[in-house]
């Protein structure tokens, strides 16, 4: 998929790419921060028929929308290419130390090498969550590294 990437001086920049059936579609990312999702009319492809204003808490709403199932997909699809490397997904047992905790505080990198890449409570996503996301019992976290270190990070995050 081919993705222009347009500068809009004094406004920001804009991303476009034409879907398979020909729908032409946009992002204008303004320099306040905000995001407007730009749908081109098709008979004209300069010409916008609909535009769909977002702050931050909807453009990061709508990206975690979009992008999970994809990052789920890029994740399989390197596993098939990257001999050794596996992701797995850990429950947050009721009785883990970290239930109710920030997740910096199991240093999960530190301590095994091992990466968490998303974390899913009740069907919504996370993805590359910081340190100071605090994890709940029954989150489910998604990490990615080898079978040794997939392995502690389980460990880590149900005994402490």
């Amino acid at each position: 998929m081919e993705v222009e990437q347009t500068a809009l001086p004094g406004i920001g920049l804009r991303h476009d790419f034409t879907t398979r059936k020909g729908q032409r579609v946009g992002v204008v990312s303004h320099r306040t921060g905000r995001r407007d999702l730009v749908i081109y009319d098709q008979d004209d492809p300069d010409a916008v028929c609909h535009v769909v204003k977002l702050n931050d808490e909807e453009a990061d709403a709508l990206a975690e929308l979009l992008g999970a199932p994809r990052i789920v997909q890029r994740l399989n699809q390197l596993h098939r290419e990257v001999e050794g490397l596996v992701s797995v997904q850990l429950p947050i047992p009721d009785g883990s130390p970290y239930a109710g905790r920030p997740m910096g505080d199991a240093r999960v990198r530190t301590r095994t090498s091992a990466s968490v890449v998303a974390i899913v409570r009740a069907g919504q996503v996370f993805a590359s969550p910081g340190p100071e996301f605090v994890l709940r019992a029954a989150d489910v976290v998604v990490v990615v590294g080898s079978e040794d270190s997939t392995a502690e990070v389980a460990g880590i995050l149900a005994d402490g």
